[in-house]
Parts: structure tokens; sequence; C-alpha cells
């Protein structure tokens, strides 16, 4: 017999009644039931009941042990008696007669228990992280995320990829977030940086003449701490592919996504891919597309959460020369002034509005104008401030462009779009949310691609253009076209969308990409837009710049979060519930007291002084 196990303690079943066994585990809990003690025996596979009675050999030793003590049984399986069966267990049928017991490793009281789901502050869950992941629902969710990254491997695999490794000690490039710096023992006062992501390395992959890579890649930034963002570190599913449109991308990305997230549904629904069709003709499958100037409009939002029914209407034709002053005034001072309305089905009363109106201003907005409608005696009429303003003539018109109805209600934002949109969207959110309100169809995980992104943006604080997202996307424009532009010519260049493209899923953001601008006039030229010197874009990209004049074809990928699809799939809101050692929001690792101070010495064979900020 084995020294420690012959089965694990989610493994024994009614067939192996009458088999001697020996398990090795957790005792999860203990209990004395009139002199019988029984054990909850676990380990990573399950739990198996265990008991011993008080006239066996090993009863005094069995009764010293506690809470997650580690520790070896051996005894008959038997069977429980039909009102004993555990119909939660798998192993709920039988259980164990100890006849021998052995202590592996006794534990100290503990700083937090294991049984159970109690709450316990942050703090000693992260200090204590390896006994936070012994209980139930985290250690699920570590196993939910490894079969998660495994499936992903075979689908990607099984599409035509290949999985490549990208350095990890590499050079300093402005992805957007700050660099974790490595200082280099043999080349003084230089400094590694660890990745953002492997945005150059993988687009180097596809000018050395591989097709179809992806990795598990980890990437680092120095950013804060955010519920759906880890501090430090994270993983992506890296994707890149040569001779591709952005099309293909979808067509090749969209059956992984809806293929994992339906392995691991649980009966909860995914959204379907639909059909589209290419440029040739021919026909291809992925989900739903909505522009980036669509999505603002509709949904306030660049990431939808298209389970919310809620679109936004530009309803500014109704208060145009209307009663209601603050609108109309808006609109008459302006010519970029709009009113959007929020429609909210269900909401039609002044209990709900005004709680509405109340909640925006929580927000630092001055309220939420809005109409119900309700009938009085007989007659459906628009209630409110708004109503009584515009008239029941503008008011009717709105109910039937809204499709609204009796007990429905609508509320509005006013200003210039690109200063409301957001606040209007969280508006639809919030709505969504209060009223319970569904999609029809409903999908428990609805997904959609926003395309089109704009390729600028005008920064206002230094009144100049600026990359509105990723700046080594393909402009959609012609090329000669693109080649030929002013940067003074700030209307046109601010309306130039990118093939660039981000994959959302119930609100959440889990991937951008885009077509990359493979070729060096085009890249250079759009840097140049953006205020960079040929000579600063050259030194910043020179091994990209370097490669794509020795032939680049065009190529493409994208980057969906490992940890933002497992935080879905687990149904958790926080990444720390899928990370296996997440740090602290200040970016701290409580457990392995990380970042820790060098010794002298260790900064001596690196060349590095110390300047440490003044203590206030």
């Amino acid at each position: 017999m084995h020294a420690y196990r012959t089965h694990t303690c989610g493994a024994l079943r009614k067939a192996d009644v009458g088999s001697r066994v020996r398990l090795s585990g957790w005792v999860n809990r203990l209990r004395d039931h009139g002199g019988l003690l029984f054990i909850d025996l676990r380990d990573h596979y399950g739990i198996t009941q265990v008991v011993v009675e008080p006239d066996a050999v090993s009863f005094a030793e069995v009764a010293k042990v506690r809470a997650e003590w580690v520790v070896t049984i051996t005894g008959p399986v038997v069977a429980r008696t039909t009102e004993t069966v555990n119909k939660d267990l798998p192993t709920g049928e039988i259980e164990i007669r100890i006849e021998e017991f052995s202590v592996q490793g006794p534990a100290g009281e503990l700083p937090l228990p294991v049984f159970g789901e109690l709450e316990y502050p942050e703090e000693t869950r992260l200090r204590y992280r390896f006994l936070d992941l012994r209980r139930e629902s985290l250690h699920q969710n570590i196993i939910l995320r490894s079969n998660v990254i495994q499936s992903i491997r075979r689908r990607m695999v099984d599409a035509g990829f290949m999985e490549y490794q990208t350095p990890i000690l590499t050079a300093s490039s402005p992805e957007g977030a700050r660099d974790f710096l490595v200082p280099s023992r043999l080349h003084p006062g230089k400094f590694y940086a660890l990745p953002q992501a492997p945005q150059q390395f993988k687009q180097l992959i596809m000018v050395a003449g591989f097709d179809r890579y992806f990795q598990i890649a980890p990437c680092f930034r120095d950013e804060d701490a955010r519920a759906d963002r880890s501090p430090g570190e994270f993983y992506q599913l890296d994707v890149e592919m040569s001779f591709v449109t952005q099309e293909d991308v979808f067509e090749a990305l969209s059956p992984v996504l809806h293929g994992t997230f339906t392995e691991f549904a649980k009966g909860r629904s995914v959204s379907p891919m639909q059909p589209f069709t290419h440029a040739d003709g021919t026909a291809y499958y992925t989900f739903q597309q909505i522009t980036f100037a669509d999505a603002i409009r509709k949904y306030g939002s660049d990431k939808p959460d298209l389970r919310n029914p809620i679109e936004m209407r530009d309803a500014s034709h109704i208060f145009r020369g209307s009663g209601f002053k603050v609108f109309a005034g808006m609109l008459e001072k302006d010519s970029k002034a709009e009113i959007w309305a929020i429609p909210a089905p269900t909401g039609g009363n002044r209990a709900f509005c005004d709680r509405m109106n109340g909640w925006a201003q929580g927000e630092g907005q001055p309220g939420l104008g809005y109409i119900f409608w309700r009938s009085e005696n007989g007659v459906l009429e628009g209630a409110g401030p708004v109503a009584k303003n515009i008239g029941p003539e503008r008011t009717e018109q709105l109910r039937v462009e809204l499709g609204l109805k009796e007990g429905d209600a609508v509320f509005f934002v006013g200003g210039l779009p690109k200063k409301f949109y957001s606040f209007a969207g969280a508006a639809r959110t919030r709505v969504g949310r209060e009223l319970n309100l569904r999609s029809d169809p409903y999908y428990d995980f609805h997904f959609c691609w926003i395309i089109d992104f704009p390729m600028y943006e005008w920064n206002e604080e230094e009144k100049r253009i600026d990359f509105s997202h990723n700046p080594f996307s393909m402009p959609n424009y012609g090329r000669d076209e693109f080649l030929a532009l002013d940067k003074n010519d700030a209307d046109e260049i601010l309306g130039i969308t990118a093939f660039q493209y981000d994959i959302v899923c119930n609100g959440v953001e889990l991937s951008s990409g885009a077509i990359r601008n493979h070729r060096p006039d085009v890249m250079l030229k759009a840097f140049e837009i953006a205020g960079y010197a040929p000579e600063e874009t050259e030194a910043k990209f020179s091994g990209m710049l370097n490669a794509f004049r020795y032939g680049a074809p065009p190529h493409g990928g994208t980057a969906p979060g490992i940890d933002r699809i497992v935080m879905l799939i687990a149904g958790v809101e926080n990444l720390r519930e899928v990370t296996m050692f997440p740090m602290n929001q200040k970016a701290e690792d409580l457990m392995m007291n990380a970042p820790s101070e060098a010794t002298p010495k260790q900064l001596r064979e690196l060349h590095l002084r110390l300047v440490l900020p003044e203590k206030a």
C-alpha cells in the first residue's frame, strides 16, 4: 500500500465498499457525535467522511486534531445508512472507519477559517493566501482558470495556431502605461523593461515568416489596481495572424471565445455568432459588430452591456424651439449640442423618476429631466415638468418615436455629447439595473465587436492632435491620400477611423486589437500627425521599422485578457477571486513581502544609488 494514499478524497463510491484504503488530506471539519468522531477529510479532489469509534486504538490521537491538520488514515470503506447519505457529496454514500492514523503536519491557530465562506479583510486573505486558496469557492475558481486556459490552448491549436514565447526582458516601449524597469548589472546606467505586452515581438514574428501565432502571455504594467485589472501583472491570450483582414481575425477568434464560454457556461446562454460576408462575397460567422460611433450614441460606452435592452436616441429635434428653455437654450447656443433620450420601460412613476434624479445629483450632475406616461380619465398623457413645458404634441411625438407606453418613462441628458456621453451611459446602466430590464433575446454572456475606432483625437490641454487608441493600427484611409494629409487638416484627420476593434462581453472589454500599420512610410506619417518627428519615431521603434523595410506582410491580431475571461465565467466581480497570488491595491505582495529593499551589496553591483522622496 502506498505510504500516503491509495485513492484521493473525491474518488471513492459505493462500489468500493469492503475495500481497505488509505487517504491523506486536510481536516476540513471535526465533529463529535455522542462519542463517535467524524472528520471531513479534504484534498484537491474532494471530501470523504472518515469516522473513529471510542474503542479504536487511534481514538485518542484523532481527538487531538484540529482544523487544517494534515493527516493520513487507513481503514475499510463502509456504506452509510440510508438516513445518513449526503447527496451533496459525490462520496456521500460511503465513509471510512479509521484503523490506522498518523499526523503529517499539525496546524497552528488559523488566522482565517477555511471551512465556510465568511468574508475576511483583503489584507488577511492576501497575507495568508495559501490558506485562502484552500477555501472551496476560490480553490474551484483557480481550477476553473486552469481548465479555461487548457481549453483555449486546445482550440487555438485546432484552429491552426502555433504557440511561441517572447522575451520577458526587453526595451521600454510607450504602450500607454508605466514600465517596470530592471537595472542591468553588465551595462551600468541602463535598464531592461518588463513587457507591457508582446506587441512588437508578435509583429516581428509575422515579419519573420511565421503565420498564426498565439501565447498565453504574461504582461507587466506599473499601474493602479481596479476590480477588473490586477496591479503589476496579468495574462492574455496574445494572437497575431499574417495576410488577414479585420474580418479574418473575427472569424478566427470568435469560435474560440464562443466555444470556451459555452464549455464552461453550466447552462448559461452565450450569444450566437451571426453570418457576415467577406469582401469577396464568402460568408463567415462572428459576433455582432457595432461601430464605435454607434456604441457611444446608443449605449454611452465603447464597451456596452447588451444584456440591457435600452438604446439611447437623439431627441434634439423634440426640444429645439420648445418651451423647455434649459434644453432649447443649449441647442440654440451651440450647434454641436444635443439632447439624448434614455428610455425607461416600466419606470413610469414619480418615485422612480425622482430616485434617478437624486442619483444623478449624487454623481455631480444638475439632475435628470424626465417624462413618464400615465392614464388620466382613460387618456394617456405625459407627466412631469418637461412634458408640461414642451406640450402634449411634442410629448406624444417623443413617445411614439421611442415606442413607449403607459407605465414607461424617459430621461434626458443634454450638452456636448463628448462631455456627457459617459454619464448618459452610466444612467442607462443604472436604469436597466434598477428596473431589472433584460434584452430580448437575453444571453447570459452577450458578446460584440466594437469596430471603426477613431484614429486620432483632439488633446484639449495641449491643443494638438493625439492618438486616440493604438498608435500601431492601420488607418482606414487610402494610403496615397493619407500620406498627402497636412497635419493642419484637423477636421479631416479627426474623422479618420482605424482598423481597430475591441471584443466586449457583458460590458467588460476583453481585448483591443487591430490590423497593424506595417508600412514604414504610413507609420512615420501617422506618428508625424500626432506630433512625433521622424527621427523620434525611428529611435523609439527602430526594431520594428527596420524589420518592416525588409518585407512585412499585412498582419493583425488581438489579445483577450485571461483574467477577465475567467472572472466572467466564474461570475465574480474582482480579479482577486480568479488569480492565485494577486497583489493588494497598493501593488504589494503581503505574503512574500514584495516589493522589498535591496541590500547595499545589490545596489553596488547594479551601480545604483537611491534618491528617496522626503517624508512629510
